[in-house]
């Protein structure tokens, strides 16, 4: 199992360097790009605890983004991985990857598309995609404060354990909102529904940010995630994850 986890820490080190957000951010609504604002950039982030002794556990989250600019359009790919052991068995293991499109439509509405892919094994299905688009608005932005707004409509793919596939409409909206406490500290709070006739699915992100320095940060975030009714396969209705991670963006 260690060896596992080794191997998945290396495949997550190599993700990072081809896949450099904001903080990696699940529901990250770029704003609109200034006239000094590069045409390439991106982050990743790392988390990593190894808890030995009476409990033996070791936790493993990788994240990464990279955003490039053409015209109006702001083009963005993420990638997750969540790898967690303990006591030498996997109580955790999850990939995602996300490509996302946004066009600037006068600086405060936009619209965006994006698709997602997410394999989680304790989750009750085999894999899920997910394409969503819609109209964005970014209803405060000063140099402290901004909040953006999000809603579309979409659609589901799901694969089940069974092999029986689902598809479904999906009903989606969202908020991001990203407070600068000071010249160094951030905190942020995301948070999506997307409905189907199936279940109900909340995902929320809330982040304190320290940046160290024009390329480094650390990051205290906690992360819920909320299925209103998961397949009868899935461990949980609600996984929590916090993390203390350390970011470096270019």
């Amino acid at each position: 199992m260690r060896f596992k986890v080794r191997h998945v820490l290396w495949t997550s080190l190599g993700l990072l360097a081809l896949v450099g957000d904001a903080s990696a951010r699940p529901f990250y609504s770029p704003p609109p790009p200034a006239e000094d604002t590069p045409t390439w950039s991106g982050t990743a982030e790392l988390g990593y605890t190894s808890l030995s002794g009476n409990t033996d556990s070791q936790t493993l989250i990788t994240k990464g983004h990279l955003a490039w600019l053409t015209g109006d359009f702001t083009h963005s790919l993420r990638g997750e991985i969540r790898h967690v052991t303990k006591d030498d068995e996997t109580s955790a293991e999850r990939y995602q990857v996300t490509a996302r499109e946004r066009y600037d439509l006068n600086g405060m509405d936009y619209l965006f598309g994006f698709t997602r892919w997410d394999k989680d094994r304790f989750s009750g299905y085999h894999y899920q995609i997910t394409a969503i688009a819609g109209y964005g608005r970014r209803v405060l932005n000063d140099d402290h404060q901004s909040l953006a707004l999000e809603a579309g409509p979409g659609y589901r793919h799901d694969s089940l354990p069974d092999t029986s596939d689902r598809h479904l409409g999906v009903a989606y909206g969202a908020l991001d909102y990203q407070w600068k406490l000071s010249e160094t500290a951030s905190l942020g709070q995301e948070f999506s529904l997307e409905h189907t006739r199936e279940n109900l699915t909340s995902r929320s992100l809330t982040s304190l940010t320290a940046r160290i320095n024009d390329h480094l940060a650390l990051k205290l975030s906690h992360e819920l995630e909320r299925n209103s009714q998961p397949p009868e396969e899935a461990m949980a209705k609600t996984d929590r994850t916090t993390t203390a991670s350390l970011i470096y963006d270019w």
